[in-house]
Formats: C-alpha cells, structure tokens, sequence
C-alpha cells in the first residue's frame, strides 16, 4: 500500500513538472513525456492488478489536467502498461537490455496510432503528420527515460528494502536468550 502511495504522489510530481515546467521550454528543446516512462516503469516493476491501478490514476490525472477528448490519457495509459507488460513479462532477456529501446518504440507506436485513430474520427483537425518531429520527440524520451529509470528504480528499492526490514524486525524478539 505504501509502494502504491508512493508511486501515485511521484506521478502527481511529474505531472506538475510536466505541465508547469515542460510548458515554458521551446519547441527545439523538446518537452519528455515523464508519465509515459512512469507508466512503462509500473509495467516493468508491477504487478497487474497494482499497475492497472496506478496506470488508471496517472491516465486519469493526465486525462484531467491536459486532456483534449476526455479518455484519450486513460486509454493510453492503459494500453500502454497492458502491452508491455504483456511483452515484457515472461521475457529471457536481461530487463536492463530492451527497458529503454522499449520506451521508444512503445511511445513511437502509440503516437502513430493515436494519429491514425483521431485522422479517422476527427478528420481536418489534425496537422500532416511529422516524421521529424516525432522521431524529434521519441529521442528526447529516450534520453530522459535513463536518469528517470534510475530514480524510480532507486524510490522503488528503498520502499521494498524498507518495508522488508520492517517485517524483520518484527518477526526477532527483543530478547533470544530467555
């Protein structure tokens, strides 16, 4: 429940990062989608019913904050962490190998999708589609998804290790020698 918590707060941070601070960079700069590596993150590290939970909460945060057509977060967030947690499940490679190829080619994919989804149903509103710029966008991602790996991997092991040595020290009595 504490892991969980946990998660959910860093998600309400990165979400304000992402709106608040992300906004104010130029175009060129590139603004990285912190919540999608959350969510790839959740996938690698979670269980299912606990990380549909928190790809639940951060799609319906994003979904609320910044969305456009209500839903559009949720569904991604949770097809985002049921297809890579499909993928990555039963996997005989290294986690560490394909965790931040795999962002990319997720976040790449799904952005194609989601285009052709809304060219579909709401045609003329959306710009031609841009190569570069989102060739542009899934390089910056992957870029920021290796120190954002390395800080959830550290907030995600302290929590562990701490709630483990707390069960521990439950478990050993004050005094053996009685």
């Amino acid at each position: 429940m504490i892991l969980l918590s946990s998660f959910v707060a860093l998600g309400l941070v990165l979400l304000s990062i992402q709106t608040t601070v992300f906004s104010l960079f130029p175009d060129w700069l590139g603004k990285p989608d912190l919540i999608f590596i959350l969510l790839v993150f959740v996938a690698y590290r979670f269980n299912w019913m606990a990380g549909l939970f928190l790809a639940f909460c951060l799609g319906w945060m994003m979904d609320v904050v910044s969305g456009m057509f209500l839903g559009t977060y949720l569904c991604m967030a949770l097809l985002v962490f049921c297809l890579v947690k499909f993928f990555t499940q039963n996997s005989p490679v290294k986690e560490t190998a394909y965790q931040v190829p795999l962002v990319g080619l997720s976040y790449f994919v799904l952005q194609w999708l989601f285009y052709m989804f809304f060219l579909f149903t709401q045609p003329g509103v959306l710009p031609p589609w841009a190569w570069g710029r989102v060739v542009q966008e899934t390089f910056i991602l992957l870029v920021a998804a290796i120190p954002c790996f390395v800080l959830f991997n550290w907030i995600y092991e302290k929590i562990s290790l701490h709630r483990l040595a707390s069960k521990v020290k439950k478990r050993i009595p004050a005094n053996r020698f009685r």
